[in-house]
């Protein structure tokens, strides 16, 4: 059991490209060891883990950044509609620059067959018991895929609004995918997840007329735990508001008059 959040640990950890009928099994340690440790101990080997989880992220992000590869970490509760963003994503904005996805799930190579079919270059990570993606699978996936220089890279993370917060995986922005038939209050119920999101999509907001969502209250829960974030209401089904999304995407990287990347901050 992984001290940090309770998950399994990776023994079945499993890399995969769509089509491959044979997946990669994990053959490296995994930090989320069984203990059989009093509280003080078992906190002291949660500090370990993400420190050394924190560790690896820094040099994933660090080599990605030296070959322009931005990296957007897609976080959300089952059901957002984080792949269905994906693929429109690929067929309307995959024409100015590369995208390639890591899609992390329990079971199943699902998610990244769809992507494959949108046609983007994917690797599916199958966690097993695991509730997250950490920096370690993240790496090993990135060895199969290869992402080109100056390409966007999403890692979809397992759908979960608690433990995926918890662990750094290199990532460039954080986004969190919520729906309008989630609920409103949930900033509030999973708070971490929101506090420290650069972003907070708003999706299916074709069905606002048909559910008791309030959208400034969203918002405002969502400000209260993190001043900055911004919040982007958008519908994948009917294409509203993408354009936002796009524009987001565009300005995650872009030239400054030194002719280096200027990251955007959160607005």
């Amino acid at each position: 059991m992984c001290v940090t959040c309770g998950c399994g640990d990776d023994n079945g950890v499993r890399v995969a490209t769509p089509g491959h009928a044979h997946d990669h099994q994990s053959g490296h340690p995994h930090p989320h060891a069984h203990h059989d440790h009093g509280a003080t101990e078992t906190i002291v080997l949660g500090e370990r883990v993400l420190a050394r989880n924190d560790l690896l992220a820094a040099g994933t992000r660090s080599r990605l950044a030296a070959r322009g590869i931005d990296v957007v970490n897609l976080m959300s509760s089952p059901g957002s509609g984080k792949t269905s963003l994906l693929e429109r994503t690929i067929s309307e904005a995959g024409d100015l620059r590369t995208i390639c996805v890591v899609e992390g799930d329990q079971e199943t190579t699902a998610d990244a067959e769809r992507i494959a079919r949108a046609g983007a270059r994917a690797v599916q990570v199958n966690t097993g018991a695991g509730c997250h993606l950490d920096a370690d699978m993240v790496d090993r996936a990135l060895a199969t895929l290869d992402p080109p220089d100056g390409s966007l890279l999403f890692v979809e993370n397992v759908g979960n609004l608690v433990c995926p917060a918890l662990f750094d995986i290199g990532e460039t922005r954080k986004v969190v995918v919520i729906s309008v038939t989630e609920g409103d209050d949930k900033p509030l119920k999973y708070p971490h997840m929101f506090a420290v999101a650069d972003l907070v999509v708003v999706n299916k907001t074709d069905l606002l007329p048909y559910v008791d969502f309030d959208l400034g209250a969203l918002e405002k829960a969502a400000r209260s735990l993190n001043p900055r974030v911004r919040v982007m209401p958008l519908s994948v089904r009917d294409g509203s508001n993408l354009d936002h999304w796009y524009a987001w995407l565009a300005d995650l990287a872009r030239p400054t008059r030194t002719g280096t990347q200027e990251k955007v901050g959160r607005a």
